[in-house]
């Protein structure tokens, strides 16, 4: 145990000189490979993404923030999420997070820019899978599922007029289904309706590839294919942000050296109320810590 116990020191104790806003130590032989990388989503959603980093990276160390008390973010204030973007971003880096993946579509298209310029450290985003959705559509039509503040975004519509082309790309927003994902409903009647519904003008337009635009929604992937029907393509963007993460740890020389990587997770949340959830959504068992105490409580009361 007194190995584990140094080993852990770094992530664990409280934050640590140099590491605070507009001090960011810079890529390179400075910073140490051993450090980990830090992971954040609205939620329990951005598991999907860790997933892939660890199928990807299977040497790193994980850092995962679970922002459930604020969950959702696509229906939020775009000021409401730059912020919580920025704090946890700030709790990650204490933590010495060497690069930053933000695995929400919604936190990309609000906050990205603002990361990328405050901190030094790689800054990893989500991007929907519009370019690959088109080029495997049989028909030219595809659906694309997310929050409605990822589509009115900036970001969103910048994606479309590059890869669009000659292809009709419906954009579908889905309220309520983080929700579902957020409970653990991954497949009770409730979340089998509401899916269907958003799915639906979809379909009747003759979309025959769909593009999970939300972190979360991968998690309800089996659920979509058997409503959509063995004639129609899911498609996520999780393992290509993966291998992004791996190319620019590579780039910066900050792969970790072969060793058992480890996940670490906390939640802007309940932690007992959502360790059940992340459990299930995780396939093993974690141990899940308040991200900081007085949102725990609010979050409980």
């Amino acid at each position: 145990m007194p190995p584990l116990a140094i080993t852990l020191a770094p992530i664990l104790a409280q934050p640590q000189a140099g590491c605070g806003a507009g001090t960011q130590a810079m890529p390179g032989p400075a910073m140490s490979a051993n450090r980990p990388i830090g992971v954040f989503d609205s939620g329990v959603g951005g598991l999907t993404v860790l997933r892939e980093i660890r199928r990807e990276l299977p040497h790193e160390d994980l850092l995962y923030v679970a922002d459930s008390a604020h969950a959702p973010y696509g229906d939020q204030a775009l000021e409401a999420i730059e912020a919580r973007a920025i704090a946890i971003a700030e709790f990650l880096l204490e933590r010495d997070a060497k690069a930053l993946v933000v695995a929400c579509n919604t936190a990309t298209g609000a906050a990205v820019r603002i990361l990328r310029a405050r901190y030094a450290v790689p800054v990893i985003a989500m991007e929907p899978a519009v370019k690959p959705a088109v080029a495997h559509s049989r028909s030219g039509v595809v659906g694309v599922l997310a929050t409605r503040q990822t589509l009115a975004s900036e970001k969103f519509s910048q994606l479309l007029a590059r890869n669009s082309g000659a292809a009709e790309v419906l954009a579908q927003a889905c309220p309520g289904l983080v929700e579902r994902v957020e409970a653990g409903d991954l497949d009770g009647a409730e979340t089998r309706a509401l899916l269907a519904a958003h799915l639906r003008p979809l379909l009747a337009r003759g979309a025959d590839t769909l593009v999970l635009g939300c972190t979360h929604y991968p998690h309800l992937a089996p659920l979509i294919a058997d409503l959509a029907g063995p004639g129609v393509q899911v498609l996520d963007s999780g393992a290509a942000v993966a291998r992004q993460v791996r190319h620019r740890l590579a780039e910066a020389g900050l792969l970790a050296p072969p060793r058992a990587g480890r996940e670490y997770f906390w939640t802007s949340g309940h932690p007992t109320r959502l360790r059940q959830v992340m459990e299930m959504l995780w396939g093993a068992g974690i141990e899940l810590r308040p991200m900081r105490e007085a949102e725990a409580v609010r979050d409980g009361q």
